[in-house]
């Protein structure tokens, strides 16, 4: 089995788009490189917002890189330069990426982490 994760995040306002990016190229390269990873996309869809998909080779390995790292050091500072944000994480029995239609429709039945605030 393989765990699926998908993230969506919305920054608030276009000054956030430098600080947020300083963190989320870093974060992405680090990511393809954890061990464990078996996978990972990135995407930008209108109004400023942000997705990631990646594979992983188990939940362990995903919480290891969530929780090291340049990732770590990003986490505190997405309720300041984000108004919304979801995660999910599923199991699945092979290392491909769904969709981003199927991981949209995921993360809507199985969203976790989740805020949302006025702009």
């Amino acid at each position: 089995m393989v765990l699926v994760s998908v993230t969506r995040l919305r920054l608030r306002s276009l000054r956030y788009l430098l600080p947020f990016l300083w963190y989320a190229v870093p974060a992405a390269r680090q990511a393809k490189q954890a061990s464990g990873n078996l996978g990972s996309q990135t995407r930008v869809t209108g109004g400023l917002v942000f997705w990631t998909l990646t594979l992983w080779q188990d939940e362990t390995a995903m919480k290891t890189y969530r929780d090291s790292g340049v990732h770590l050091q990003a986490m505190p500072k997405l309720r300041r330069w984000c108004d919304q944000s979801a995660s999910a994480h599923w199991q699945q029995e092979l290392a491909e990426f769904p969709s981003w239609p199927v991981a949209e429709e995921r993360l809507r039945e199985l969203s976790r982490n989740v805020w949302q605030r006025g702009r």
